[in-house]
């Protein structure tokens, strides 16, 4: 199963096109990492890693944490169908494979991380940083209390990830492109071609006379099925999300103050300090550093003398809660700028610190707010409302209400569509506007009269509909639709006649006369375009001309459609330019950088398999079948 999916992302064409799908998987193992997950055996397994079992039980959690993380991340659920079409079940289990194999490999090497690195890249984490955007404490301990961490076992998770990390590093590292693969690359992506042209358009096809009744007969009943009219609905909506209940729900002053005074640190920027440290072996030569300085002795000399520059001791400008170690914080906000404190035993070691600068705290008025606030507990009113209004709804359609009823007594905006086809149209072609439209046209195609449904789940609310009538599709005769019917007979026939004058344009310029001849003799302009290159499309180029003119060699003349529907252009390739790859541009280096990661990403990708070959892993089809399809059928792994 592995081995496909590595043989199907082995080049760079399998890498995008699966990076649409592994992009859901960012979230999957960036923060929590996996190790202590998987001690234990258990009877039924999904995988088996060496002497590491993944059981059924861990595998499904794991899987139903991703799926509800990919659904956020969509506004909608993700069904277990879709998940499998998707192959998210496989992408899953892979990383955790993989992740498993570099911890074995990682412990047997017996790498190690130091408290301090460790400490140091968790304060970087964008996962714990508060309003400020600086690390906070008190995020850092929420989060991973939530996921039910301790500090030490977070901490402990994290180096393992770390570790990982370096492993990684350190196999796909200095992997360097060849140069005939950065050249080509280069071309491909900037090379430039400019042609000269003629465009042909409707004025060139000439007068195209009325069809007599017997030609357009013939031509509708030809086409009789793309005339149809298709199928409409009437639908009652009743939508309950409380982003539009909001706009309705009056706050008073006194709650908006109430809940000013609640989140006031919201809306404060804390006190920053700009702060140096300077870190000692052991507390006596803290100590002594410190009365020196007493003495007289500035804090950059004591640096120097430690063999540390200002660039070393400068950390940087912090809040209290942005900084890791408490007791260096507590020391550090307690001074007056440009004091030093006493020794410090921090958290890495006994240490010395100056305040560089001291930025106050600001604070946001109770004006300034007064907007977001209300909007803020209106939204969160109508949140608390959904449920009791959603099972106030539902008790009544179980009695037998209609919907509109139903919502008309509770006060809810009713909405009646009188007709809306599968595309989202009205008759007479305007687009209708629904919450979360594809999936509830749908639905509501998918169901009959009078048939009660479910409300659709959409974003923090749900949407309730009613087929209240349905018309069917027909046939409509030639004299409903005769407008139509000429329209796109005319734009047919247009069609015809300009494809006939380029292809005989482009016989005379393969016989060797030249577009300028050509073009004065039917009185069209010739014109130039330069610069193009893949990808960019704009009139008159169309995609599919753009395609062409970088499968014509230079000097060879061609013809396809124009952007404007019907047209056409006939052309000839008069340059093709593959800029210089330069080695210090901005340009030279984003190739090179893109060629060496996927070279990089290869080399561990084999290295990980290898690992997996070495170590031995093993799949239970039918165990992983019952966690992705909800089943209960066991079976042995293969």
């Amino acid at each position: 199963m592995l081995r496909g999916l590595r043989k199907a992302s082995t080049n760079w064409l399998g890498k995008v096109v699966m990076a649409g799908v592994v992009g859901f998987l960012v979230i999957s193992f960036a923060i929590w990492g996996i190790g202590d997950i998987f001690r234990g055996f258990g009877r039924s397994t999904v995988a088996k890693i060496g002497g590491t079992e993944i059981t059924i039980e861990q595998f499904r959690t794991l899987y139903n944490d991703r799926l509800q993380q990919y659904s956020r991340q969509l506004g909608r659920p993700i069904s277990m169908d879709q998940a499998r079409a998707l192959g998210l079940d496989r992408l899953v289990l892979g990383q955790i494979v993989s992740e498993i194999v570099l911890d074995e490999r990682a412990r047997k090497l017996g790498l190690n991380l130091s408290d301090a690195e460790v400490a140091k890249l968790i304060a970087a984490d964008p996962a714990f940083r508060g309003p400020t955007g600086q690390f906070d404490r008190f995020t850092f301990e929420q989060t991973i209390r939530n996921a039910g961490y301790t500090e030490a076992r977070y901490v402990a998770e994290q180096r393992r990830r770390m570790l990982r990390r370096e492993l990684a590093g350190t196999i796909a590292s200095g992997m360097e492109a060849p140069k005939a693969l950065i050249e080509a690359a280069n071309r491909y992506q900037n090379e430039q071609r400019s042609i000269e042209y003629v465009l042909l358009d409707h004025v060139q096809a000439g007068d195209i006379p009325a069809p007599s009744e017997e030609e357009l007969a013939k031509y509708f009943d030809e086409r009789k099925v793309l005339f149809r009219a298709p199928e409409y609905r009437k639908l009652v909506v009743v939508s309950l999300i409380p982003s539009e209940l909001a706009q309705w729900i009056e706050i008073p002053e006194a709650d908006l103050k109430r809940a000013y005074e609640e989140r006031r640190a919201r809306y404060v920027t804390p006190e920053r300090r700009q702060i140096e440290q300077i870190d000692f072996p052991n507390t006596e030569a803290a100590q002594a550093a410190a009365q020196r300085i007493a003495q007289g002795a500035s804090f950059a000399d004591i640096a120097k003398e430690t063999g540390k520059t200002e660039k070393d001791i400068d950390l940087g400008s912090f809040t209290k809660a942005g900084m890791i170690d408490r007791a260096v914080a507590d020391a550090a906000f307690s001074l007056k700028e440009g004091e030093v404190s006493g020794v410090i035993a921090g958290r890495f070691g006994p240490v010395l610190v100056r305040v560089v600068k001291v930025e106050p705290e600001q604070v946001r008025s109770f004006d300034e707010v007064k907007g977001e606030l209300k909007r803020e507990l209106a939204t969160a009113r109508a949140k608390a409302d959904v449920h009791d209004t959603y099972d106030k709804i539902e008790d009544a359609r179980a009695e037998g209400k209609p919907l509109a009823e139903v919502a008309e007594s509770l006060k809810l905006p009713v909405r009646t569509i009188e007709a809306i086809d599968r595309s989202g149209r009205d008759p007479a072609g305007t687009p209708i506007g629904l919450p979360d439209q594809k999936r509830l046209i749908e639905a509501a195609f998918s169901t009959d009269v009078g048939v009660e449904r479910d409300p659709l789940q959409v974003a923090d609310g749900y949407v309730w509909y009613d087929v209240v009538a349905i018309t069917p599709s027909r046939e409509r005769p030639l004299d409903e639709v005769k407008d139509q019917v000429v329209a796109r007979w005319r734009e047919q026939e247009i069609a015809k006649r300009l494809n006939a004058k380029a292809d005989e344009i482009l016989e005379k310029l393969k016989a060797g006369t030249a577009l300028a001849e050509v073009a004065a003799a039917d009185h069209l302009k010739v014109e130039t375009l330069s610069g193009i290159k893949r990808g960019g499309v704009s009139p008159p180029l169309s995609a599919a001309v753009v395609e062409t003119i970088f499968r014509t060699p230079k000097d060879a003349n061609a013809r396809g459609d124009a952007a404007q529907g019907g047209d056409q252009l006939v052309f000839r390739v008069t340059d093709i330019v593959v800029p210089p790859l330069e080695a210090e541009s901005d340009n030279s280096k984003r190739v090179v950088e893109v060629l060496n990661r996927a070279l990089s990403e290869d080399v561990l990708t084999q290295y990980i398999a290898q690992l997996e070959s070495e170590m031995g892993v093993t799949f239970n089809q039918s165990a992983l079948h019952q966690v992705i399809s909800g089943g209960a059928d066991t079976g042995d792994a293969d």
